[in-house]
């Protein structure tokens, strides 16, 4: 029986890698059984059909290497989801070009599979004209990326609501603007001021920027705050900052690089392109080769630190 104080995200947690591992095998799974069984069918219409070991290695040749070149689209996906908002053609440029390389690399490893197949049985397979096949395979491999590519998509964004996303609860005031100085009535003339008139103040300092101290969060109909000082490092993650506090992960819909001027920079310092620490929080840093570093933090985790923000770590800790 698992924790019945634990949420369905947390007990969700610990088998993820296994679900979405299991749940792309099952997928190529059905879909090549559905794809040999139409082949099958199709192929009693001809007249000289091919045979029956012969279509099985075709398909199963085919969704073998489409269930590889998941993990590569999960990356690509991962890089170009920063973009779609400001840069569209961007995102979809690298989405095309993304698929172009997806079939070439299904195509070569689909047919190398397939002659390794035929020399087991003492069978040679013929790649005479496969370039000119190559179009019509990219007709179809299109599909299966932009197939792929929604999966993972509707995935993310079913986490998302499954993990639910913080906000900023304490919104920055509007400090009222300073009044100005009181007008001075002119003197008569030849009557000589009671006293000598004072000099203008000086202009008033910009008002300190007012920072979140707390940060509403929401899973699974549940809200609970989360005091700003104890978030133990942070992590962009596409659209969102990741908030890592306690052991647990929540997202805010920011970039890393706005979400941090709401912060206190005495406390939190950027060491990463893609991460942040909170410099209570770090218990250990581990030097590593080309002047980089791994952070060990009080929680258990790690966090890279590249060379570009070393100087600006040893300053915070200072």
């Amino acid at each position: 029986m698992g924790d019945p104080r634990k949420n369905l995200y947390e007990r969700y947690e610990p088998v993820r890698r296994y679900v979405e591992v299991g749940f792309w095998i099952v997928v190529m799974a059905v879909q090549a059984v559905f794809n040999t069984t139409v082949a099958l069918v199709d192929a009693r219409t001809r007249a000289a059909p091919p045979a029956t070991w012969e279509i099985l290695v075709w398909e199963c040749s085919s969704h073998l290497v489409l269930l590889a070149l998941v993990p590569a689209i999960v990356a690509v996906e991962r890089r170009l989801s920063p973009l779609p908002r400001l840069h569209l053609l961007r995102y979809l440029a690298g989405h095309a070009l993304a698929s172009v390389a997806f079939s070439v690399v299904h195509v070569v490893a689909m047919f190398g599979l397939r002659a390794l197949a035929y020399m087991a049985v003492g069978e040679r397979y013929d790649f005479a004209g496969w370039s000119g096949q190559w179009g019509y395979e990219y007709l179809k491999d299109v599909r299966a990326y932009v197939s792929i590519v929604f999966g993972i998509w509707a995935y993310r964004l079913f986490m998302l609501r499954l993990q639910g996303e913080a906000r900023v609860l304490d919104a920055p005031e509007e400090r009222p603007a300073p009044l100005p100085p009181p007008e001075i009535s002119p003197q008569p003339a030849g009557v000589e001021p009671a006293m000598a008139q004072a000099p203008p103040a000086p202009p008033a300092p910009p008002p300190a920027p007012v920072r979140p101290e707390r940060f509403l969060v929401r899973k699974l109909r549940r809200e609970f705050l989360i005091a700003a000082t104890d978030i133990d490092w942070l992590q962009a993650e596409g659209n969102y900052v990741g908030l890592h506090v306690n052991g647990h992960d929540y997202l805010l819909r920011a970039t890393l690089t706005d979400f941090l001027t709401q912060l206190d920079p005495a406390a939190f310092v950027r060491v990463h392109r893609s991460h942040a620490v909170n410099l209570g929080r770090i218990r250990e840093i581990e030097p590593l080769d080309g002047g980089d570093a791994r952070l060990h933090m009080h929680d258990g985790t790690t966090v890279p630190c590249s060379r570009r923000y070393r100087d600006a770590l040893r300053a915070g800790a200072g």
